[in-house]
């Protein structure tokens, strides 16, 4: 009977696909420790949107989160954190010295394996960025990302087993060093036949080119998005598969892998076996229900979705989306844009969905549905990957939307290798993020370049003690009494800043304007900033709108200062897209409605313009 090998990614797909990756260490510590006395000696513990995740929303450092679960698993347990190639753990691509540098951190906090893919299966990225990996003494496991196409979509080559296959032999003739092959389904859309084909053949010519203490193991990973999980994987085991990814209850299933209960139940009366103690797997993940029980868990990421087949999403993709949806109060737009991604994958030349593209796609088809189809080209994701700037991509993009990308960004295409044009920019690499961090009398270390590079300004800012807590727990989501407190405060009533104090009277609220007292209600939320204006305008003002839904960035005018039809008047965050809205005319910005990190809805009045 066969051993089949899992590795239990509970504590870093688990966290991505079903809780945003937004988990507290000391909440998941006892959860990891119950899994290693069950037996568990193969984990996946970070990387992937885990290590951005932990500074934007969880108020910790992701080297410690490493460090303490090392402590906590022993020397021995094979701990295995996720790259996506030159981008390493963050949606930008980076420079050589930085590619280096996350492979040197993660060695010397307690990484034993890192699973280094490329969504666009472009093997100069893996090359860039697996040279690093084993030259620091990690184990490299190659990967070969792979998602099934939607119905109806005449693609004949990109995502079947030959494209996979001509991948493998492509990093195979690159003469990359790598201890292991993985296949990475991260939406769960690949059919069962694929899979059985593509790793049969992908046995094949590693058997024939490694051998004996030489030989290659194959990992295969995929979700239950669309409810085959248990059937791929059992596909890849017969075709010669050595380990599969699972997950333990109650992240597993759904946007998640498999569970390994399940698994196990899948595979008793045949060949193979997990070689696991059932009973020692149920306890820890008992105590795994415990810990996880105070967390909010969005009901779509416990479904299996029919939708995921013309739209593939990948698990952390699709919840870290709709709940940003649901945060913005436009959950109502998720089908939507779904219904945009069938074009937005055809039209974008077919790179796997697993991130960033996935999170390109998703943004493009955002804009799409929001602002009109292909009026507004995603600038620092879709539009750059379309032109080439984050690798070739498995088919040429179409050239209508290549011609838009170029016009609205700026940018020609380009088939240069990503980390050569990146080593070019000068805001790139150590030596400018060191820079950054000494602006900021910030410590210079190996440890905070790293987190400035791949975090950006939100990585800078954490640094510096901004911390906000974004995690979403059970009681978060019920309504709460009012936090306001009493004393005075301006209140804008129509249009007219007033003196209003405030005092508290048992669950209610005495207001006192101009000696008038009124009783009011006061709830949690984000008020419209009072407008700045300007002195009394000549003309009629036009107001310019929000054209979607989100956060209010950056202010790039002031109220008085003349600005000419198509001038960038602010910049907006939806769905982690920047979007620049200008004036649609020359005029005079008469006032500003809006301030900075000021949450806006579609239509709301972003400034007053009036014509010269």
């Amino acid at each position: 009977m066969k051993k089949i090998k899992f590795m239990d990614c509970s504590f870093r797909d688990g966290f991505q696909s079903c809780l945003g990756a937004r988990v507290k260490t000391d909440d998941f510590l006892p959860a990891l420790d119950a899994a290693v006395k069950a037996g568990i000696d193969y984990i996946e513990i970070g990387g992937g949107a885990r290590f951005q995740s932990l500074y934007f929303y969880c108020q910790e450092d992701a080297f410690e989160m490493m460090d303490r679960c090392r402590e906590v698993v022993g020397p021995n347990v094979n701990l295995q954190t996720l790259a996506r190639g030159v981008n390493v753990v963050g949606l930008s691509s980076q420079s050589s010295d930085i590619i280096e540098l996350h492979a040197k951190l993660f060695k010397k906090h307690g990484i034993t394996t890192i699973r280094n893919f490329d969504a666009l299966n472009d093997v100069r990225n893996l090359t860039a960025s697996g040279k690093y990996i084993t030259q620091y003494g990690l184990k490299h496991q190659v990967t070969v990302t792979m998602m099934g196409l939607a119905p109806n979509l005449n693609e004949t080559y990109a995502h079947t087993p030959k494209f996979y296959i001509d991948r493998l032999k492509e990093i195979l003739a690159s003469g990359m060093a790598f201890d292991s092959l993985a296949f990475k389904d991260a939406s769960g859309t690949s059919t069962p036949k694929t899979v059985y084909e593509t790793i049969k053949q992908a046995r094949e010519i590693l058997d024939a080119e490694f051998k004996g203490d030489n030989r290659k193991s194959i990992s295969f990973h995929t979700h239950d998005t669309a409810g085959m999980a248990v059937s791929c994987n059992m596909a890849a085991i017969e075709a010669g598969a050595d380990v599969i990814d699972l997950a333990m209850s109650p992240l597993s299933g759904g946007t998640c892998e498999a569970d390994i209960l399940v698994m196990y139940q899948r595979l008793r009366g045949t060949d193979y076996t997990l070689d696991i103690d059932p009973e020692k797997i149920l306890n820890a993940e008992k105590v795994f229900e415990k810990c996880m029980d105070k967390y909010f868990m969005p009901p779509e990421s416990m479904q299996v979705s029919p939708k995921i087949i013309f739209s593939p999403m990948p698990g952390g993709a699709l919840t870290a989306n709709t709940q940003m949806m649901r945060d913005n109060n436009i959950l109502d737009k998720y089908d939507d844009c779904i219904a945009e991604m069938r074009e937005v994958v055809a039209k974008g030349g077919f790179g796997t969905s697993v991130t960033p593209v996935s999170q390109f796609y998703f943004q493009q088809a955002f804009s799409n549905a929001m602002q009109g189809r292909w009026k507004v080209i995603d600038k620092n994701g879709y539009g750059k990957m379309v032109l080439g700037y984050f690798g070739k991509t498995p088919v040429a993009p179409d050239p209508e939307i290549v011609k838009l990308a170029s016009e609205q960004l700026g940018l020609e295409p380009t088939t240069e290798a990503v980390v050569d044009i990146n080593n070019r920019n000068p805001k790139l690499g150590v030596k400018y993020n060191t820079e950054l961090l000494e602006k900021a009398g910030l410590p210079v270390t190996e440890e905070n370049i790293f987190i400035v590079a791949a975090c950006g300004e939100k990585g800078l800012k954490y640094l510096q003690g901004d911390k906000p807590m974004g995690i979403r727990y059970k009681e978060a989501d019920k309504p709460k009494a009012a936090a306001a407190k009493g004393g005075a405060y301006t209140a804008n009533v129509d249009g007219k800043n007033v003196a209003v104090e405030l005092n508290a009277a048992g669950d209610a609220y005495t207001a006192t304007v101009n000696g008038k007292s009124f009783t009011v209600k006061v709830s949690e939320g984000i008020a419209a900033a009072t407008a700045a204006a300007a002195p009394a305008a000549s003309g009629a003002a036009t107001a310019l709108p929000a054209p979607l839904p989100g956060t209010v960035m950056k202010i790039m005018v002031e109220v008085g200062e003349e600005v000419a039809a198509d001038d960038v008047i602010l910049v907006m965050e939806a769905m982690k897209m920047e979007t620049e809205v200008k004036a649609p005319k020359a005029g005079v910005i008469r006032e500003i409605n809006v301030s900075t990190s000021q949450v806006v809805a579609a239509g709301d009045t972003l400034v007053m313009i009036e014509e010269k």
